[in-house]
């Protein structure tokens, strides 16, 4: 009988373990629906229609409650279960690099945003003169399937993996995921909801080109609502990531990037939203001697010592003013930092050329997909191009300088 003992303190040691490795929000929303889903078996409710997301209820009588009580009820076990355990590595990904709040900010906002293109698609679409398909208007809807496809569309597109597994039976490319998951979803189960699936794809991709920039805020809303008394027993608790990405147990790493705080309607700081869109004026030469002069892997310049001790301190002030660029509003102060920039990239570059370093070691330079990827999620171009360079090209490397320099 021990075997038998030891075995089973085993599993459930090892699932204690996988519960308490997973963030506070996305524990928090498989709980709730948990819960929901066994009350409702167990008191015997079915009536979905009166808390399901139907258009033609919103439209006529403006219950804009079921855009927020559809996601958490479902209709079967397998449901339920399918959607969580999808939720699962989904959601903790995006908590750690985005922090619990900011995590449920962006949930609000999907569930706002799928449900505005739903509204849209299905009077367009079913009120149309050719062809109208009016049962679209009285389509109920629940579950939170809708927001994952918007998380699937954000995960895929910031990897950076060119191909990805369909449940490991064979792969796609990239681009194609969402698409091929929401083919193979209608053709194998049965009463799904293509148009809710549909709009959390599009939500998904409006989120990660930046055209919900507008309405995502600043790190200091995240920060206040942090600070704020009443959430002080959450963030005490080991499980709660605060906006950073980091949490008291230590850096969790990832291979995903997360979408910053832009300067919305909630920040105040309109310029910096706006010269996001403007081309600025720093070369890639410029971000390549950059890249020898921000702290990182250590590369041998020379065996004398002075020049070793040069080199460490020109890191330290790099560093320096990185931290100092998050704080950036006026666009004279990003102008002074870029000539500050420019010019110790020359001494440097000089030094480099005094103890011979070949030019094909002198860092890559980033490529405008990769800057224009992080300056759509919010990141300041000028801090993309550096970090992107310090990093030698490395997305991930550039997504975890970028973050030091969040200030929340």
């Amino acid at each position: 009988m021990r075997p038998n003992i030891v075995t089973e303190a085993g599993l459930q040691t090892r699932l204690g373990q996988w519960w308490d490795g997973i963030p506070l929000l996305t524990s928090a929303v498989v709980v709730v629906c948990g819960i929901i889903y066994l009350v409702c078996l167990l008191v015997g409710y079915d009536s979905f229609f009166e808390i399901c997301f139907l258009p033609s209820a919103i439209l006529s009588h403006f219950q804009v409650y079921r855009i927020y009580t559809s996601i958490f009820f479902h209709g079967s076990l397998l449901h339920v279960l399918f959607n969580m355990l999808a939720l699962v590595p989904l959601g903790s990904e995006l908590e750690r690099i985005m922090g619990s709040v900011r995590l449920l900010y962006m949930i609000i906002l999907l569930a706002t945003t799928n449900a505005i293109f739903h509204l849209l698609i299905a009077l367009l679409v079913g009120h149309n003169p050719f062809h109208p398909f009016l049962y679209l208007m009285n389509e109920c809807a629940i579950g939170f399937s809708g927001i994952l496809f918007s998380m699937i569309v954000i995960e895929t597109s910031l990897s950076g993996e060119p191909r990805r597994s369909v449940f490991g039976l064979f792969h796609v490319p990239a681009q194609w995921y969402p698409w091929i998951l929401l083919i193979l979803f209608q053709l194998l189960a049965s009463n799904v909801s293509l148009l809710g699936h549909l709009c959390g794809i599009l939500s998904g991709f409006a989120y990660t080109y930046g055209i919900f920039n507008f309405l995502i805020p600043g790190a200091s809303f995240y920060s206040a609502i942090e600070a704020s008394s009443w959430l002080s027993s959450c963030v005490r608790r080991p499980k709660f990531i605060l906006c950073t990405g980091g949490n008291s147990t230590g850096y969790i790493p990832t291979y995903t990037t997360q979408n910053t705080a832009s300067s919305g309607l909630f920040s105040g700081n309109t310029w910096r939203n706006l010269s996001s869109w403007m081309p600025q004026r720093e070369s890639s030469a410029q971000s390549a001697e950059d890249s020898h002069r921000f702290p990182g892997t250590g590369r041998a310049l020379g065996s004398n010592q002075s020049q070793m001790v040069s080199v460490d301190n020109s890191d330290s002030n790099l560093q320096a003013r990185l931290l100092d660029n998050g704080n950036l509003d006026r666009p004279s102060d990003l102008a002074a930092t870029g000539a500050r920039r420019q010019s110790d990239g020359r001494r440097q570059a000089a030094d480099n050329t005094s103890v011979g370093v070949p030019p094909s070691h002198q860092g890559s330079v980033a490529t405008d997909v990769e800057i224009q990827k992080l300056v759509a999620m919010g990141f300041e171009k000028t801090q993309v191009e550096v970090a992107l360079a310090a990093a030698d090209g490395d997305l991930n490397v550039a997504v975890e300088i970028l973050m030091s320099q969040q200030v929340c």
